[in-house]
């Protein structure tokens, strides 16, 4: 259990990387989160380590939705900007992943292509190599590599747009 924690909160600091200074959210608690809503699934049999971080990946990437979804309620303070008392001392802000922008345009992929999807989660979210997750989809490395380059394309393209 030690050596499964340390493997998934080293994916949640993989998960959280490029985040505000200021979020909520740590890794520790990202993995629990993640890991209560895994233990409540019923899915079939996993066959393999990656097939279980493939799961853990999508848990995570679904706690972090939520997370980012309630951070814009209006009762929350909505979209207001955040401001630190030394603006001076800010050279530049980090580039932020928009959760919410990218899980519209992984809805706007599943709707083309649900299998498209399931490559980012492997490979973006669990962190899978390019071996690791065609083994989980049962396709060839080469061809899950240029399905991959096509998935970035595309994502960069509709998040560029939103």
């Amino acid at each position: 259990m030690p050596l499964l924690y340390n493997e998934l909160r080293g994916l949640a600091v993989r998960q959280l990387r490029g985040k505000r200074g200021d979020h909520t959210l740590r890794p520790t608690a990202l993995v629990h989160e993640a890991f209560l809503r895994l233990v409540h699934q019923r899915e079939g049999a996993l066959r393999n380590r990656a097939q279980f971080f493939a799961l853990a990946a999508q848990a995570m990437r679904r706690v972090l939705l939520d997370h980012a979804r309630a951070r814009r309620a209006g009762k929350r303070g909505g979209d207001l900007e955040r401001v630190t008392l030394d603006e001076g001392a800010v050279v530049e802000e980090p580039c932020e992943l928009d959760v919410v922008a990218l899980n519209a345009a992984l809805e706007e992929l599943h709707a083309l292509d649900a299998g498209k999807v399931r490559l980012v989660e492997l490979r973006f979210f669990a962190g899978l190599s390019v071996e690791e997750a065609a083994d989980v989809l049962g396709v060839s490395p080469s061809t899950l590599a240029r399905e991959w380059r096509l998935v970035k394309a595309w994502l960069y393209r509709r998040l560029q747009e939103s």
